[in-house]
C-alpha cells in the first residue's frame, strides 16, 4: 500500500518532457517551493515541497493537475506529466499545451479507477509505440491482486523508460513529500527560487522569448497565443478561486500573467522606439 495516513503520505513528481533550460523559467513562475533535476534523456523532474496538501489539506491530485497544466500551456511545445499519491488512491495527469488534461487513477490496493480511452489518450500524446508501448500499459488498466497503487505507478514509469525516462536514484514514486525531496537534494537537484517583484517581469520575458516557440512569439503567432492563455486561465482562476483551491489559482494567475504579458510584449515589440 501507498499510505499510512492522511497527507502526511501524500506525494507527487512533476515530469517534463524537456531539458531543464526549457522547464526553469515556466517552473519558477509557478512561485512554489521546486527542486528540478535531469531525468534522463530530454526529460527533467520537479519535486515539490507539497504546501498546499500538507499544511492546506488540499487534495494532491487538484494542486498538481494545476500546476501540470499551467506548465504546459506556458511552454506550448512540451507535455508535463503529474504523478501522485495519497491515502486512498495513486494516479496520473498529462497536460500537453491547450488540450483538456488527460488523467487515470488507482485505488491504493491497485484496482483500475478509470477509463480505458484515458490511458490510450496518454500513449498517443507522448507519441508512445501504438502497439508495443500501448500493449504495455494495458495490464495496468487490468485488475491485478499483487499490484498495489505504487507498483501501478512504478510499472507507468518503466513503460516511459523506453522514452528516455530515468528517475534519479532514490527518486521512487510513492514516497512522501520529504522523503522526495531528501533523495532529489542528495542526488544535486538545484533548488529554484521564487521570482522577487524585481525580477518578474525577467522571468516573463524569459518564458516568452525562451524555448523553440522565442523566434516566432510575436506578431500574430504571439497575440494567438496570449489570447489563449488568457481565454485558458481567467475560468481557472475563478474555479480555483470558488473552489479555495491554491493549485488551480496558481495556473489560472500564472496564465492569466502570461497572457497579459505576451500580448504587452509584442505590442511593445511592434512600437517603433
Amino acid at each position: 500500500m501507498i499510505a499510512t495516513s492522511g497527507s502526511r503520505s501524500a506525494g507527487a513528481l512533476l515530469l517534463c518532457r524537456a531539458e531543464l533550460p526549457a522547464v526553469r523559467p515556466p517552473a519558477r513562475l509557478l512561485r512554489e517551493q521546486l527542486l528540478l533535476a535531469p531525468a534522463g534523456s530530454d526529460w527533467s523532474v520537479l519535486v515539490p515541497e507539497g504546501r498546499p496538501w500538507l499544511d492546506d489539506g488540499e487534495p494532491v491530485d487538484r494542486v498538481v493537475t494545476g500546476w501540470a497544466t499551467a506548465l504546459a500551456v506556458s511552454a506550448a511545445t512540451w507535455p508535463v506529466l503529474a504523478l501522485w499519491w495519497d491515502a486512498d488512491r495513486a494516479g496520473f495527469t498529462l497536460a500537453a499545451g491547450f488540450r483538456r488534461p488527460v488523467g487515470y487513477t488507482w485505488l491504493a490496493d491497485g484496482t483500475p479507477a478509470g477509463e480505458d480511452e484515458a490511458m490510450r489518450t496518454f500513449a498517443a500524446r507522448l507519441a508512445l509505440d501504438p502497439v508495443l508501448d500501448v500493449q504495455a500499459l494495458d495490464p495496468l488498466t487490468r485488475p491485478d491482486p499483487d499490484a498495489d497503487a505504487r507498483t501501478r505507478i512504478i510499472g507507468l514509469t518503466a513503460v516511459l523508460a523506453r522514452t528516455g525516462l530515468d528517475l534519479p536514484t532514490g527518486l521512487a514514486p510513492g514516497d512522501s513529500a520529504g522523503r522526495l525531496r531528501s533523495a532529489a537534494a542528495a542526488q544535486g537537484a538545484e533548488p529554484l527560487e521564487r521570482p522577487g517583484r524585481r525580477d518578474a517581469p525577467r522571468a516573463e520575458i524569459d518564458v516568452v522569448t525562451g524555448g523553440r516557440l522565442g523566434p516566432y512569439l510575436h506578431g500574430p503567432r504571439a497575440r494567438l497565443l496570449g489570447a489563449a492563455q488568457l481565454a485558458a486561465g481567467a475560468p481557472l482562476l475563478a474555479w480555483g478561486i470558488g473552489r479555495r483551491s491554491g493549485g488551480w489559482t496558481t495556473a489560472g494567475v500564472l496564465l492569466v500573467a502570461h497572457g497579459v504579458f505576451g500580448l504587452a510584449y509584442d505590442r511593445l515589440r511592434e512600437t517603433p522606439s
